[in-house]
């Protein structure tokens, strides 16, 4: 059914969280996601305590009633008494600050003059302590999208949680070399105006996060959390979104839910609910309040001042819109290849390294060859190195070889072969000498249709010349 989103009253808003770089907020230990074979194991249980308010949070209190052991284990590697709530936490990570508060300027926001870490009540296991230490660093941002602003009231930075490995009837397993990696929480106003909307806001913040050093890359190291709801619904936050791609899905699932919920005559209640596979969402938990937040008395206040903020200003990087456009006039790319070469590092040495191959083909042969052979000849590239990259392509440009001989030559590199040795046998073709044995193969074998000639002359010389010349050759005396 068509969706009238602005007459049923929808809103909706995001939460983005990114890890950064460095080590955790609150101790020494490196952001590694170390996936070492653990050598440490706890087990705890946790129960919620009152908050500033002097309230239990209705969250807590849900995840308390299910009376479940927490089991944690890590490396040592990445995890030390900090992580285990055995240690006093260390000062707040003044990097990741630096970071976030870069993050915060690129969004327009006004940042706060003292910055005060808070605890947050959690108590499903994903916090050793039961708490999550946040801190609000920045106010009053926006972007500009294709529907105008969207505000972006509150950033904070805040400690990752735990990663869960397993959960039973009775008792769930962590994983703790997450816990404490450095979050910047991004939150939106309720401007988006539909769920492609949505997706084009998650989109440009992601933008600007990766235009930052010290933020993380790589699938998990990003999420999305999204707020819906609708005239006569209720506010209910979606968790488990990974991919920009699935946003509208999902979006579009929650509002056709309470619409039939409405329609039923029930009573939306708010609460937390999970992103499935499918696209559908599930019960979670309540929606948690603020009777979950109180003052952390272990980490010092940091004040900003204008001298800080002044250096910051200065250091922001250029936005990785614009980076992709002068990608694009510099190297004669197009926007979608630009924008997968841009964060490539080897991409850039190789040009200066090879002036006389165009930009175009090292780009291709870094981020498209990749993903063909893989799809193509179930062939993985990955293990590559900028020496590999850099040996073929110096072939091309000693004309050594054909730019058709480069997919077998990565892929030989890749399984560990020494491609220098039999190099010559990848030696172009030249123009006459494919003639004449166009010529010579007719005369042998007459009468057969072009693509069977094509089939023997590739046969012979794949890797050695480009098949649409041998095509124009072959329609010259075929034809």
């Amino acid at each position: 059914m068509e969706i009238n989103y602005e007459a049923l009253g929808f809103k909706c808003g995001l939460e983005i969280h990114q890890q950064l770089e460095g080590k955790k907020l609150f101790c020494n230990c490196l952001t590694l996601n170390s996936d070492k074979e653990p050598n440490v194991k706890v087990e705890r249980k946790l129960r919620a305590v009152a908050g500033e308010t002097g309230e239990i949070d209705i969250a807590a209190q849900h995840e308390m009633s299910k009376n479940r052991r927490f089991v944690y284990e890590s490396s040592s590697e990445d995890t030390c008494l900090v992580e285990y709530d055995e240690e006093p936490p260390h000062g707040l990570n003044k990097e990741a600050l630096e970071t976030a508060l870069k993050v915060a300027l690129l969004l327009n926001a006004k940042i706060v003059d003292e910055i005060q870490v808070m605890r947050k009540t959690v108590i499903d296991g994903s916090n050793v302590s039961g708490f999550q230490r946040t801190a609000l660093i920045a106010m009053d941002g926006f972007i500009e999208t294709s529907h105008g602003k969207v505000s972006i009231p509150t950033i904070c930075l805040e400690e990752e949680a735990a990663q869960k490995i397993w959960e039973g009837k009775d008792f769930v397993k962590y994983r703790l070399d997450r816990l404490g990696i450095p979050l910047v929480e991004i939150a939106t106003g309720t401007e988006i105006k539909n769920p492609e909307h949505a997706k084009e806001v998650a989109s440009h913040i992601g933008m600007i996060l990766r235009s930052v050093e010290g933020v993380k890359r790589g699938l998990g190291t990003i999420r999305q959390d999204v707020n819906i709801s609708i005239r006569s619904g209720a506010r209910t936050e979606i968790k488990g979104f990974q991919e920009l791609k699935i946003i509208p899905k999902i979006i579009e699932y929650e509002v056709k839910r309470q619409i039939e919920q409405v329609k039923e005559g029930k009573k939306l209640v708010k609460e937390v609910r999970k992103a499935e596979p499918d696209f559908t969402t599930s019960f979670l938990r309540p929606m948690p309040g603020a009777a979950r937040l109180y003052p952390e008395t272990d980490v010092l206040p940091v004040k900003i001042d204008e001298l800080c903020l002044d250096r910051l200003k200065k250091q922001l990087p250029k936005l990785l819109s614009h980076k992709i456009s002068d990608f694009e006039e510099k190297y004669n790319l197009s926007k979608d290849l630009a924008k997968e070469v841009i964060d490539n590092e080897f991409f850039e040495k190789l040009t200066k390294k090879f002036p006389n191959i165009e930009p175009m083909m090292i780009a291709n042969t870094l981020v498209v060859l990749p993903k063909d052979v893989k799809k193509r000849l179930n062939a993985d590239l990955s293990n590559l190195k900028y020496a590999d990259y850099e040996e073929v392509l110096s072939y091309l440009d000693s004309g050594k070889i054909s730019r058709e001989a480069i997919p077998d030559l990565l892929i030989r590199k890749s399984n560990g072969e020494e491609i220098a040795l039999d190099i010559k046998n990848y030696s172009p073709v030249s123009m006459e000498e494919l003639e004449k044995e166009i010529v010579k193969i007719i005369h042998e074998k007459p009468n057969l249709n072009l693509g069977a000639y094509m089939g023997l002359m590739m046969a012979k010389h794949r890797g050695r010349v480009e098949g649409r010349k041998i095509v124009e050759l072959l329609k010259r005396y075929i034809e």
